[in-house]
């Protein structure tokens, strides 16, 4: 029988190191052959750059027979694409992608470039980078953005593409110092407005603050879920519906299924939802410039709505476990545990961005 004192997450980890010390996963021949799938995967990741050097190559010797001026660049892209077209036997709009690809790579991340060329990150990464920084348009804020990504990028390859660009976005919200104006810009243009479409029905649209946003999402889908299991409306009906719940101020949908046995009535009421936003004191206090984080969302909270939030929001201290001692157990404290998903905002495993929140 098994202690009933020892938890079972305990039992599971026993079971797993006893498996495998009698069946090892690694060996000497899988070690060999995973060698061979990441060396060759290196390759792969060596020849795009090297592809896209020769375009931008091709795309410089083009443009510097031209004899008109530097103007004539759009239409040296795109005659350079059609080439690129013809020779890959590829569209032309996949073509005047990878002109431009190949252009950011000699033009503006030259250094994330080098790091491409090495083989250390793939093409799928390259793009995100060069997405998530073209709207840069200062020489030096690039130059600046193009080392820091060129030092670091290479330590993210298991981050999803959503997860990467949040990375890439708070490296540009450091260095750009036009950034503070563009979002007061952006956030004076929230609002949101409602349209007659006749026949009974209207249309909702608007521009929120993103926690706003993500709350009032939790919250249409815990009304939603109040109805019986045969209630007749879809998931995407029982949250329109459930809008209008909501401006009634209910916390429950009312059901539609018509049975004498719902069931409705005996679940529980849509409690509140919760959004965590991870910021440092610094930026909660008004003083600091470094954006917060929102678990479950890939963009940044810029530091002065952080600092808005703060005012109205409960706060919890996150403690850095520092040099203490390795915890006793197999579960950590809920201290420590709060620390980690913290830290990683998603689940750790290569191309997983699952809230840690929702993670074991």
């Amino acid at each position: 029988m098994f202690d009933s004192k020892v938890s079972s997450a305990e039992v599971i980890a026993a079971f797993d190191e006893h498996f495998e010390r009698r069946y090892p996963s690694r060996t000497a021949e899988s070690a060999a052959l995973l060698g061979q799938v990441s060396g060759w995967s290196r390759a792969e990741n060596r020849a795009a750059a090297a592809q896209l050097t020769a375009i931008g190559e091709l795309f410089a010797y083009r443009l510097s027979r031209c004899a008109e001026c530097e103007e004539w660049a759009v239409d040296t892209e795109a005659a350079v694409a059609a080439e690129v077209a013809a020779e890959l036997r590829i569209s032309q709009g996949l073509a005047a992608s990878r002109v431009r690809y190949a252009r950011a790579l000699r033009e503006r991340l030259p250094k994330v470039g080098e790091v491409f060329k090495a083989g250390d990150i793939d093409y799928q990464t390259f793009q995100t980078l060069v997405y998530r920084t073209d709207l840069l348009t200062d020489p030096e804020v690039v130059a600046a953005v193009d080392a820091t990504l060129a030092a670091n990028v290479a330590r993210w390859p298991s981050m999803t593409r959503g997860r990467l660009g949040a990375q890439v976005d708070k490296i540009v919200a450091r260095a750009d110092a036009d950034a503070v104006r563009r979002r007061r810009k952006g956030a004076a243009g929230r609002e949101v407005w409602i349209a007659d479409m006749g026949e009974g029905l209207a249309r909702l649209e608007g521009t929120l603050f993103s926690p706003d946003a993500a709350a009032l999402d939790k919250r249409l889908d815990a009304l939603a879920a109040t109805v019986c299991a045969h209630d007749p409306r879809s998931g995407e009906q029982r949250r329109a519906d459930a809008l209008g719940a909501l401006a009634a101020g209910a916390d429950r949908l009312g059901c539609r299924c018509g049975r004498a046995d719902c069931a409705a009535g005996t679940r529980p009421a849509a409690g509140p939802v919760v959004i965590h936003v991870i910021a440092e004191q610094a930026t909660l206090e008004g003083a600091g410039q470094a954006p917060g984080c929102q678990l479950g969302a890939d963009g940044l909270i810029p530091p002065e709505l952080v600092a808005q939030l703060a005012a109205a929001a409960k706060l919890v201290p996150l403690v850095h476990p520092g040099d203490a001692p390795p915890e006793p157990g197999y579960v950590p404290s809920t201290a420590l545990a709060d620390f980690v998903r913290c830290r990683d905002l998603t689940c750790r495993w290569p191309g997983c961005d699952h809230p840690a929140v929702a993670c074991d």
